[in-house]
């Protein structure tokens, strides 16, 4: 039996081996950084953001300006009672001001650190976001090439059992449904490994796409990788965490305070203003008559603006304001209940995939010993060919779903600390552990 069995074994061997020129995870993920054009874009908003908030800054700040003008004239007077000739006018004037009761600016001051809070949380969103999909691919890839190898396997060792029965069948210790159902089964291989072939080829170009770089090759999951210690805490506890640092609630908070910052603003509008204002000019006369001096004039003084009636703008500026405060608050509160029921949901699918995980792996034993049962049997005449054929298709198909189920349960760890907005570099560091080297 050991030595019928062994085709299997070196079809197995064969199919996992030739990964020493794969890419970690973590590797994999610093390239997509440089590369998606989404994190990038994310990172363009947030030194916009920065620009605004100083823009909004420069409001608080005083303000100066330089001006000139330079004229010539050419004057003819036909009566010669003042006479004719050319004469040039000079002006420089330097202008200031600065802003010393304005409620508005520091109010869109405070908002532009606001905004510049928000394209943060978009830009720590986006990262986790690139993590999780990068991560997505990468699996992705690893499924399918974990499933196309199971099915070269499976390809092998039908292919086996249909040489045996064609054997049999020749010697007459078999019938010709034997043969039959061997080629019925190694034909539906056949099927199976192109669709395989082609679902490996559409997982990788998604890869490749996201990464930036053709022909990837990544790093399979260990055999004996202990995919259960990187999952801790209860349910609470996760819910918990999401409420303080998920990236999304963080947004709808900001969002929350600016609206509320624009309704002081809009009630500042009602507010009076002033403005320290100086100026000094200088005019120079060329040819001038003796009314036309140069001149020399220096100005300060504080400018003073009171709004009494605004056809009830400034009224309506504020109740729209509050009206989109309250809508502000209702999407933070819808915000926290779906990501509480995300996380909750995060959390129990890694429970269920942990536990989903010790099934399969007892299936895959069991199926294992009913495949040598099977074939022992079909050996001293007690079962028939499809009884091996049914074994191992289950025991392949049970390969397939312990591999995906493997990574889904890495994926949906990734995607819970993704929920609880603690998703970073170092989960990425701890998965590539877990990946052959």
């Amino acid at each position: 039996m050991k030595l019928r069995t062994l085709p299997l074994t070196l079809a197995l061997m064969t199919a996992f081996a030739g990964s020493a020129q794969a890419q970690s995870l973590a590797t994999l993920y610093e390239a997509a950084k440089k590369h998606d054009a989404t994190y990038k874009s994310a990172q363009s908003q947030y030194k916009a953001a920065q620009a605004k908030a100083d823009q909004a800054r420069a409001l608080l700040r005083p303000s100066a300006g330089l001006g000139g003008n330079l004229s010539e004239s050419s004057l003819s007077n036909l009566s010669n009672a003042v006479g004719s000739g050319e004469f040039g006018t000079g002006s420089l004037s330097l202008n200031a001001s600065h802003p010393l009761y304005r409620p508005a600016n520091q109010i869109t001051f405070q908002q532009g650190l606001k905004q510049e809070d928000l394209a943060q949380a978009q830009l720590n969103a986006a990262e986790q976001e690139l993590m999780v999909r990068t991560s997505q691919t990468y699996f992705d890839v690893l499924t399918a090439q974990e499933s196309l190898n199971f099915v070269q396997a499976q390809k092998s060792a039908v292919s086996e059992q249909l040489a045996a029965a064609k054997r049999n069948f020749e010697v007459g210790t078999a019938t010709i449904t034997d043969t039959r159902e061997a080629q019925a089964r190694f034909d539906l291989v056949i099927a199976q490994e192109i669709a395989a072939e082609n679902d490996l080829q559409v997982k990788r170009l998604a890869l490749d796409q996201t990464v930036g770089t053709a022909q990837i090759k990544p790093l399979g999951l260990q055999a004996e990788a202990d995919i259960a210690r990187l999952h801790s805490g209860t349910v609470d506890s996760w819910v918990a965490q999401s409420e303080a640092s998920n990236t999304s609630l963080a947004q709808a908070r900001i969002a929350l305070e600016v609206a509320q910052l624009e309704i002081d603003k809009a009630k500042a509008a009602l507010k009076p203003t002033a403005d320290l204002n100086a100026s000094f000019g200088m005019t120079r006369y060329r040819n001038g008559a003796i009314t036309q001096p140069n001149t020399n004039v220096a100005t300060i003084g504080v400018a003073f603006n009171m709004p009494l009636y605004t056809g009830q703008a400034s009224q309506n500026r504020i109740l729209e304001t509050v009206a989109l405060q309250d809508k502000a608050r209702n999407e933070l509160e819808a915000a926290q209940r779906n990501v509480a029921q995300a996380t909750r949901t995060a959390f129990y699918g890694v429970q269920s995939g942990l536990s989903q995980i010790k099934a399969l792996q007892a299936a895959e034993a069991s199926s294992q010993s009913a495949l040598d049962a099977n074939k022992l049997g079909y050996q001293v005449g007690v079962r028939i060919n499809i009884d091996v054929l049914n074994s191992q298709s289950q025991l392949f198909q049970t390969k397939r779903d312990l591999a995906k189920a493997r990574h889904d349960v890495l994926m949906g760890q990734l995607r819970l600390r993704q929920s609880s907005g603690t998703l970073q570099d170092a989960d990425l560091q701890a998965v590539s552990g877990l990946l052959q080297k």
